[in-house]
């Protein structure tokens, strides 16, 4: 089978799977949503406050768009350990490096288009609903944030699609990191300082920051969420290639 034609196969079964494809809706519907409601009612009065940074506090929304990235990720790999899905995808692509880097690509480059897309429509949404305090994308490092905030979806989706491949649950993903992401990260952050800055979450998030503070800039930040999500994508490949389907 060609790779033109695995690719295809991946992305029907991913706008055939309900809990897939809702999914991937609700990176963009959750944010956007939240958007709305947050800007709509405190927006102005939030950024009248001492302290406020308006280009991170425009993608405020994104801490919920990613809980939504992370569960496509584990739920369209996860979605193979069903009802034998994955004997079923293995006989039709033999090559399981094959299936395995389609699968993904498929999954990350739908992430990132829906990521993209989400990232610059909250921000222009939020601006709607700010009066007198409105920023555009020229404000400095607004266009930078909101393109960041795109890929840093994607790579959240593929951290969380990688895992699913090692533990074939995206119950036991979604377990793992939603906790760590609204609970365990902040915990972290206020016990250990700088450290935490190198966590997937706080590291991506940097680039959502006017003027990043640490030692980490916007882009070095993304890059140690890419390195995370590379590590568990090498994973869950070791995953497949090692053990039965």
């Amino acid at each position: 089978m060609s790779t033109t034609a695995v690719l295809r196969s991946e992305w029907i079964k991913i706008k055939s799977v309900r809990s897939v494809a809702g999914s991937l809706i609700a990176v963009f519907a959750a944010t956007l949503a939240i958007t709305v409601l947050t800007f709509a009612t405190v927006g102005q009065a939030e950024a009248d406050n001492e302290g406020a940074e308006p280009v991170f506090d425009a993608f405020y929304a994104l801490n919920f768009g990613q809980i939504a990235a992370i569960s496509f990720g584990a739920v369209a790999l996860s979605s193979e350990y069903l009802n034998g899905a994955l004997r079923i995808s293995l006989a039709a692509v033999p090559r399981r490096g094959l299936f395995y880097l389609a699968k993904m690509s498929v999954v990350g480059g739908l992430a990132l288009l829906v990521g993209l897309f989400t990232s610059f429509s909250s921000f222009l949404v939020g601006q709607l609903f700010m009066g007198e305090y409105a920023i555009g994308l020229g404000e400095p490092g607004a266009l930078r944030a909101a393109f960041g905030g795109g890929v840093y979806l994607a790579l959240m989706a593929l951290f969380a699609a990688g895992l699913a491949a090692l533990l074939r649950s995206a119950t036991a993903v979604l377990s793992l990191l939603i906790p760590f992401i609204l609970i365990v990260s902040f915990v972290v952050g206020d016990i250990a300082g700088g450290v935490a800055q190198y966590l997937p979450d706080r590291a991506g998030q940097l680039v959502l920051h006017q003027s990043p503070q640490g030692s980490l800039g916007p882009w070095a930040g993304l890059a140690v969420t890419a390195a995370w999500a590379g590590a568990a994508l090498l994973a869950g490949w070791w995953a497949v290639r090692k053990r039965d389907a």
